[in-house]
């Protein structure tokens, strides 16, 4: 099984332990990655000042592995869902496709659509699947009690980004529980993390934070299990801030999914990035 890897922008300057954890998994369950180094931004952030630089910035992406005849596979939801919008959009408007594709002939590539875009979770779930990941777990967290986070932007709009059931998703809780831990049910599961208004309005962006954190410890989690840069950032560097200006009281430590399914698949902690989180979890490798 192979894939091109789509890192983004976040990842390699700010979450570098999510790329270590998930190479480390993704390498235990023999899938084969190709960067590609001329990928550029998904768009995410043109995607509300200028909509066709959007779609053409994750049109060329997907038109880079197009040409190595893979599907891309992504860690950060924000970059699958740009990826599926673009997708989307060319698909609903064949003249937007020719312009993008006009744009991108000048570097001798075009886009299709014969790929798939696939975010980590659906990769493992999908594609790998749950018996073969069954078969490399070598030890179980049974007394660990789990919020799994699914964020926004793979679960809406339902009809583009077809990742799960965006009222009642099921495919992060059952990768969770292959570890041995608890997914446990939690009222504001499906909410908004808080970044996306980080640096314009702080306070309603940890109030957003605050709250998940609060409920999740509420209802009994350990920790709290991401499977996005932007959302394990909100999670463990602002919660670490939040904790520092006194904003929050109990905390509740994030943990990236590849780092948990990496630990139970018996991967060194240090491959894993373990101590590079901003709030310590070095804890959950002696449970």
């Amino acid at each position: 099984m192979k894939y091109t890897l789509f890192l983004g922008c976040n990842i390699p300057a700010r979450v570098q332990q999510y790329e270590a954890s998930a190479r480390s998994v993704l390498a235990g369950l023999g899938v084969d990655l190709k960067d590609i180094k001329e990928f550029n931004c998904c768009g995410y952030p043109l995607r509300n000042s200028d909509f066709k630089t959007f779609v053409l910035f994750s049109a060329r992406n997907m038109a880079l592995a197009e040409k190595l005849g893979l599907n891309v596979l992504t860690l950060c939801k924000c970059c699958y869902g740009s990826m599926k919008m673009a997708e989307y959009y060319m698909e609903e408007d064949s003249l937007l496709k020719d312009e993008v594709n006009e744009t991108l002939a000048k570097e001798g590539l075009e886009y299709n659509g014969n790929l798939e875009i696939k975010h980590f979770l659906s990769a493992l779930y999908s594609d790998i699947g749950i018996n073969t990941l069954k078969e490399k777990i070598t030890r179980s967290f049974k007394d660990i009690k789990i919020a799994t986070h699914y964020g926004c932007h793979v679960l809406r709009p339902s009809n583009i980004m077809q990742f799960d059931n965006p009222v009642s998703p099921v495919i992060f809780d059952r990768l969770v529980e292959l570890t041995g831990a608890k997914s446990i049910d939690w009222a504001l599961k499906l909410e908004c993390c808080g970044a996306p208004v980080l640096g314009i309005n702080d306070d309603l962006s940890m109030n957003l934070t605050k709250n998940k954190l609060t409920d999740g410890k509420r209802s009994g989690a350990d920790y709290l299990c991401t499977a996005c840069p932007w959302c394990h950032l909100q999670f463990d560097s602002v919660q670490k801030m939040m904790i520092e200006q006194q904003r929050i009281n109990n905390h509740l430590p994030a943990i990236l999914f590849p780092q948990l399914l990496g630990l139970a698949m018996g991967i060194d902690k240090q491959a894993l990035g373990i101590n590079m989180n901003q709030i310590d979890i070095s804890a959950i490798g002696n449970l």
